[in-house]
């Protein structure tokens, strides 16, 4: 992905409109802190439970936008099969 504001931006509209189909929202780290800055930012909450179904591992908000992508994008390809 580019490093540009705008692609960032872009990823994260993708990635919600991806998570929405699930039931899931996307959740960014409002204050990142040493360990979210050097990887992560980014959880998945199902919207109905609210419980955290990725992104916790270890700390809060432990996923890149890379990782959450394909998480969910595994989740289509099992809907698929």
């Amino acid at each position: 992905m580019g490093v540009s504001k705008h692609a960032l931006a872009s990823h994260e509209r993708r990635v919600k409109r991806l998570a929405g189909r699930y039931n899931y929202s996307l959740l960014k780290a409002a204050k990142p802190f040493g360990k979210v800055l050097a990887h992560g930012g980014y959880m998945l909450r199902n919207d109905y439970t609210f419980k955290i179904v990725f992104g916790d591992l270890g700390y809060q908000y432990s996923a890149d936008l890379d990782e959450v992508e394909a998480y969910l994008e595994n989740l289509a390809k099992a809907d698929k099969e």
